[in-house]
């Protein structure tokens, strides 16, 4: 794998997706969740979201969706606000903005054959019968899965086959925007290699955006031009991924970092003993 090209995007156009101000609470009263966070995407750009469990990359990445209510703040995409838009407005949606998450075979129903799951998008959107399988069929090949693959059942395939069939479905309808939210983390290593390498695949050439959520500095590292890093919340710092890695400006990025692992078992046990110490002082200047 190679990191992630860090050339800048044009900032005069109207961004893909804009997150004003976003503030997400489980409650009329209860605490932030997600805290006053901003960010744009622009068209063909991957912004990595990175952060522990419970940081609230997640519940940004449902917001977008549409599956999390927004109790303050605005998101826009291609300048349209989306913040509270209505059933019928986000089944419009649907073919520009999608989404691949962690657990591919709990999103797939066992008793379809995965050209079903393909389809399905497609007839929502009016799109005839053998079209639907044409194109289901493209974007399958295009994955890098085999013929007859259309008519086999989840079961049939391993987990980062699985992993490819999710990506498949989310770009069948050629969308805009995907959000992948920890799309490779249940994945063994040389798995998620395979599967980063073909979404980094995918969107070359294409006006293709990507919001991918992860946890580890390392995998965002490779495919976001840009990294947002968030802590309980709120964002800690974001830039340039090269920028942030080179020279990190928090202390709780500098946790992400060494927590990152590395195939050298010395400098694992370092990173770990770095990671803890660096975990305890963030910890203690949040307090």
């Amino acid at each position: 794998m190679t990191t992630a090209e860090t050339s800048g995007r044009p900032t005069t156009e109207t961004p893909l997706l804009e997150v004003r101000n976003l503030v997400v609470r489980y409650g009329k009263k209860g605490p932030a969740a997600v805290d006053d966070v901003s960010f744009t995407i622009a068209r063909g750009e991957t912004l990595g979201l990175v952060g522990e469990s419970g940081s609230g990359k997640t519940t940004i990445g449902r917001a977008i969706l549409g599956l999390q209510a927004v109790s303050e703040g605005q998101i826009l995409f291609d300048g349209r606000d989306i913040t509270r838009a209505s059933v019928a407005e986000r089944r419009a949606l649907q073919g520009d903005l999608r989404a691949v998450f962690q657990d591919p075979f709990s999103s797939l129903n066992p008793r379809r054959v995965i050209g079903d799951a393909l389809t399905e998008p497609l007839r929502v959107a009016g799109v005839a019968g053998d079209e639907r399988k044409r194109r289901a069929n493209d974007v399958l090949a295009a994955v890098g899965l085999p013929a007859g693959s259309y008519d086999r059942y989840p079961r049939q395939f391993s987990g980062g086959q699985r992993q490819r069939i999710a990506i498949a479905r989310a770009l069948v309808t050629d969308p805009r925007l995907v959000v992948c939210d920890e799309a490779v983390s249940a994945l063994d290593l040389s798995t998620q290699a395979q599967v980063l390498n073909l979404l980094a695949e995918l969107r070359t050439g294409a006006d293709l955006g990507y919001l991918f959520i992860a946890h580890d500095m390392a995998v965002v590292e490779f495919l976001a031009q840009r990294v947002v890093v968030l802590y309980r919340g709120k964002v800690m710092e974001q830039g340039p991924t090269a920028d942030v890695i080179r020279n990190p400006q928090s202390d709780y990025t500098r946790v992400l970092m060494a927590a990152s692992p590395v195939p050298d078992p010395d400098e694992q046990a370092r990173r770990r003993e770095v990671w803890q110490r660096l975990r305890a002082e963030a910890k203690a200047a949040a307090a």
